[in-house]
């Protein structure tokens, strides 16, 4: 801990409780910031700057904070603990709202989509190359099979000399055959990389008009047309969070329509079609966010609505692939940043105008 430096006084106290509450986690480790960061890949100046309480840290980096004191202790770390230091994020977070918090975080989820796409680039032209060869010998096989059909035909008085040339003709129409039902496979998984690179490439764009709103502290201009602004559905069982989005999104001067549950989301759907996105809660009771999200995206009336996965801390790449898998196009964390909020929902109103002028 010699280096990092004390904590500042122009820190706010749930910013200066969750310093604290890192440092005596990182403490345990009994390992140097610089050996720390390296371990884990991270640039130790913004390492040192979680610790001093001066930048909120992504929960991810919590997260494997936890795990490593857990690897080095021998012992799991206790539920009341996480509870207790997930608490004191969620105050972080509400005392740290700005609009440069909220950029972090876009820039976090823009930088995720990038790193998607760059993968499925890569494994697209993989696939390419290895269709392309497969290609090719089926090709030469179709070739050589030509050639010894129709030497069989011409020469059938030399088929016992052809036979002892060329033995293993089942052999050449088993492989050819093996090698059509790879080329199939190939061509699927091909097929399903350029699909997820063209999805993470359209995430991407979304994030970065996201980005542009909220560095321009505005929302995106509308299309200057005299149109209806569309409705807002939200949807979340816990009172106090559809209380927080309703008081974070009134500004945008949209009706909000609030559910708090799958079923009220479904018969809100059919009782409006104006609806220019869905903040839809994953966690919720009897029918969760996936399911919702399932059958909203099987009714042709409104599967073209956007939905937005309403997350909790720490949310991996699974979980958010299984979100993108069920329709959903964006997702944010809670405790939510209200800057990234507004400036998620102002954009896809935008493109809904966009859309309805055409």
């Amino acid at each position: 801990m010699g280096e990092l430096r004390p904590l500042g006084d122009d820190l706010n106290e749930p910013s200066r409780a969750l310093a604290e509450a890192l440092r005596e986690l990182f403490e345990g480790l009994r390992v140097s910031v610089r050996r720390y960061a390296a371990r884990r890949q991270r640039d130790p100046g913004t390492f040192s700057r979680y610790l001093n309480g001066t930048r909120l840290p992504p929960w991810q980096v919590i997260s494997d904070l936890f795990a490593d004191v857990a690897e080095h202790r021998g012992t799991a770390v206790t539920t009341e603990a996480i509870e207790f230091v997930r608490g004191l994020y969620g105050s972080a977070v509400d005392a740290a709202s700005s609009p440069k918090h909220a950029v972090e975080i876009l820039e976090q989820q823009l930088a995720d989509a990038d790193r998607v796409s760059r993968r499925s680039s890569v494994r697209g032209d993989v696939l390419g190359d290895a269709l392309l060869d497969r290609t090719e010998r089926i090709a030469d096989l179709e070739t050589r099979l030509n050639q010894l059909e129709a030497d069989r035909i011409a020469e059938r008085r030399r088929a016992d000399e052809l036979a002892a040339a060329h033995p293993d003709i089942s052999g050449l129409l088993q492989e050819r055959n093996a090698l059509r039902m790879e080329v199939e496979r190939l061509g699927a998984d091909l097929r399903e990389a350029q699909a997820q690179r063209a999805a993470a490439d359209d995430r991407c764009n979304l994030l970065e008009r996201q980005l542009n709103a909220v560095e321009a502290e505005t929302v995106p201009e509308q299309p200057a047309l005299a149109q209806a602004m569309p409705k807002i559905l939200i949807v979340d069982d816990q009172p106090n969070n559809l209380l927080a989005m309703t008081a974070v999104l009134a500004t945008l001067d949209q009706e909000l329509v609030t559910v708090s549950s799958g079923r009220e989301a479904l018969k809100a759907l059919l009782d409006y079609d104006d609806f220019a996105v869905i903040i839809l809660d994953v966690q919720m009771p009897e029918m969760d966010g996936y399911e919702t999200c399932g059958h909203i995206k099987r009714r042709p009336r409104n599967r073209d609505i956007p939905i937005i996965f309403l997350t909790a801390m720490g949310v991996d790449s699974e979980h958010s692939a299984r979100g993108y898998a069920a329709g959903a196009v964006d997702y944010i964390s809670k405790p939510f940043d209200p800057w990234a909020l507004r400036a998620k929902v102002a954009v896809f109103t935008s493109i809904y105008l966009e859309r309805k002028g055409q």
